[in-house]
């Protein structure tokens, strides 16, 4: 069974930080590249983190220094970091693997004072 459950999200204000967690089962998420996405209202879902299954990790240029992401494959885990978050930060975000599989409920972040 395939499940994706992200978590950690809230309202947070500008400068602040948040940790996300993803927990994932199902054996085609084994030695697979993880990412973090996410998706404001009226755009398009676009890629915010991944990492490999080694650690080797990519990100989007609007996060490069503020974003974080790691995976602990003992458990299954995979997180965001995120630090000096702006409202531009405003999203769903939500993990999955590269190539996708079917999306889990996401996670709300909102950035606001």
């Amino acid at each position: 069974q395939v499940q994706l459950v992200e978590s950690g999200g809230g309202l947070v204000q500008p400068g602040g930080s948040l940790r996300l967690s993803c927990a994932y089962s199902g054996i085609i998420f084994r030695g697979r590249i993880l990412g973090w996405y996410r998706q404001a209202p009226g755009k398009q879902r676009e890629m915010v983190a991944t990492i490999t299954d080694i650690g080797f990790t990519t990100y989007a240029d609007f996060v490069k220094g503020r974003f974080t992401i790691s995976r602990d494959n003992a458990k299954n885990m995979v997180y965001l970091q995120m630090n000096n978050l702006s409202p531009e930060d405003t999203a769903v975000y939500y993990c999955n693997r590269s190539p996708s599989v079917a999306w889990g409920q996401g996670t709300q972040v909102t950035v606001s004072s």
